[in-house]
C-alpha cells in the first residue's frame, strides 16, 4: 500500500513539473501587445496675417426721420398722387383736398376788399375837398375830423380784409398735402372721397426716410475705455450683420455713445449711421452690430474648432515631430467667422488638430486625413455634435 502512494506522488510531481515547463515555454514565446493604431485627424497650420478686432452687440434699425402726413384742415379727399411704397421727394404732392370752399372764401374777401377800397377812395376825395374849405371858414373842423376818422376806418378795413385773404390763401395751400421729407411712403390710411380731419390719428400716410438710416445697439460698460481709446485714433467703422451673423448687410460709421450708461443693465447705448443705398436695413429690423476697434497685424489665427475647453482653460492639440499629439494651452483673444485669434500658446506654422480631438489623448500617434477623407471626417464630427 505504501508503495502505491509513493508511486502516485511521483506521478503528480512529474505532471506538475511538465506543466510548469510548458507554461514557462509559452510565456517566453508570447508576442508583445500591438501598439494602438494612429488616430485619424484633420489638421491645419497656424496662419499669420491682419486680423480685425470687433466688439459685438445686438441692435435695432431706426429710420433717420419718420413723419405722419396729416391734414391741417377738414375737407374731402379728391386726389391721391402717390402709390404705397413709393419713394417721394421733399415737397412732392401726395394728395389733394377739395379746394373750392377756400377758393370761394378768397373770392368773397377780395370782393370785400374792392368795396372797402372804393369807399376809401371816396372818403379820401371828400377829405381833400373839406380841408381847404375849413381854412376859408366854409366847413367846420368837426366835419374835417369826422372825414379823417372815416378814412382811417376804411384803411383799417382794407388791411383787415388783406389779412383775411392771406389767411384764406394759407388754408387753400393746406388743400395740397406734400411730403415734408425724402423717403418711402407706407400704407395709405384713408381712401379718396372720404373726409379727412386734422384730428385723424393715423393721418394720410407715414413717410419714412431710410437713406441714411441708423442702428442703435448696446455693449457692456466694461468696453467703454477701449472704445474711448479707439476713438482718439480716428472714426470707427460699424458693420451690420443678420441675426445669424452669416449675411453682411451694410457698413456704416460710429456716431456717438449715449450720454448715460444704463445702470440697470450696465450697458452702453451706441448709435451708428449707414448710407443704406441698397435698402438692406429696414426700420425695426434686429441686427448684430460689429464695432471695429482696430486691426492687428501679423496676428496668429487658427480654425475655431481647434480650440478646446478643459478644466485648466483653453487648449489645442499640437502635432509634434513623429506624428504625436500633445496638449498645448492657448489664450484666445476673440473668435470670429470660424477663426480664433490666438494671443499666446501657438507659433506660426504650428500644426494643430481641427477635427477628431474627441478621440485623442496626450501622446497618441495620429494620421492626417486629407482631401475628401478630411471633409467627410469634419461632416461626421459636426453631425455627432448635433445629436442631443
Amino acid at each position: 500500500m505504501r508503495r502505491k502512494v509513493i508511486i502516485l506522488a511521483g506521478v503528480v510531481i512529474a505532471a506538475a513539473g511538465s506543466g510548469w515547463a510548458y507554461l514557462s515555454a509559452t510565456a517566453v514565446k508570447a508576442p508583445p501587445p500591438a501598439p494602438p493604431p494612429p488616430v485619424p485627424v484633420v489638421a491645419q497650420k497656424v496662419k499669420s496675417g491682419d486680423v480685425p478686432i470687433y466688439l459685438r452687440g445686438i441692435g435695432t434699425v431706426y429710420a433717420y426721420n419718420t413723419v405722419v402726413v396729416r391734414s391741417q384742415i377738414t375737407g374731402q379727399l379728391v386726389k391721391i398722387a402717390f402709390k404705397e411704397g413709393q419713394h417721394v421727394e421733399k415737397g412732392e404732392l401726395l394728395a389733394e383736398i377739395d379746394p373750392r370752399p377756400y377758393e370761394a372764401l378768397i373770392a368773397q374777401y377780395q370782393a370785400d376788399k374792392k368795396r372797402n377800397e372804393a369807399q376809401l377812395a371816396n372818403a379820401k376825395a371828400n377829405l381833400t375837398r373839406y380841408t381847404p374849405l375849413e381854412k376859408h371858414g366854409y366847413a367846420t373842423s368837426q366835419l374835417v375830423d369826422t372825414q379823417q376818422a372815416q378814412v382811417a376806418q376804411l384803411e383799417a378795413a382794407v388791411q383787415s380784409v388783406d389779412a383775411q385773404i392771406e389767411a384764406a390763401k394759407i388754408q387753400l395751400s393746406y388743400t395740397r398735402l406734400t411730403s415734408p421729407i425724402d423717403g418711402l411712403t407706407g400704407i395709405l390710411q384713408i381712401d379718396i372721397g372720404n373726409i379727412i380731419y386734422p384730428t385723424d390719428v393715423n393721418g394720410l400716410v407715414t413717410v419714412t426716410q431710410i437713406e441714411p438710416i441708423s442702428v442703435i445697439f448696446t455693449l457692456p460698460q466694461t468696453d467703454f475705455p477701449e472704445i474711448q481709446e479707439a476713438l482718439t485714433k480716428g472714426p470707427l467703422k460699424v458693420l451690420a450683420y443678420s441675426q445669424d451673423n452669416k449675411v453682411k448687410l451694410a457698413e456704416g460709421q460710429f456716431l456717438l455713445i449715449n450720454n448715460q450708461i444704463n445702470q440697470t443693465t450696465g450697458t452702453l447705448q451706441i448709435k451708428a449711421n449707414f448710407p443704406n443705398r441698397e435698402h438692406r436695413l429696414w426700420p425695426g429690423l434686429l441686427v448684430n452690430a460689429w464695432l471695429l476697434l482696430q486691426t492687428r497685424h501679423n496676428a496668429l489665427t487658427v480654425a475655431a474648432s481647434a480650440v478646446q475647453q478643459g478644466p485648466n482653460g483653453t487648449y489645442a492639440y499640437v502635432i509634434k515631430p513623429g506624428g504625436i499629439a500633445e496638449i498645448q494651452p492657448v489664450k484666445v483673444a476673440q473668435t470670429s467667422g470660424g477663426q480664433a485669434l490666438i494671443d499666446a500658446g501657438l507659433a506660426p506654422n504650428d500644426e494643430v488638430v481641427v477635427d477628431g480631438q474627441y478621440r485623442l489623448h496626450p501622446g497618441d500617434h495620429v494620421t492626417l486625413l486629407h482631401g475628401r477623407a478630411a471633409q467627410e471626417a469634419v461632416a461626421q464630427s459636426e453631425q455627432q455634435m448635433e445629436i442631443p
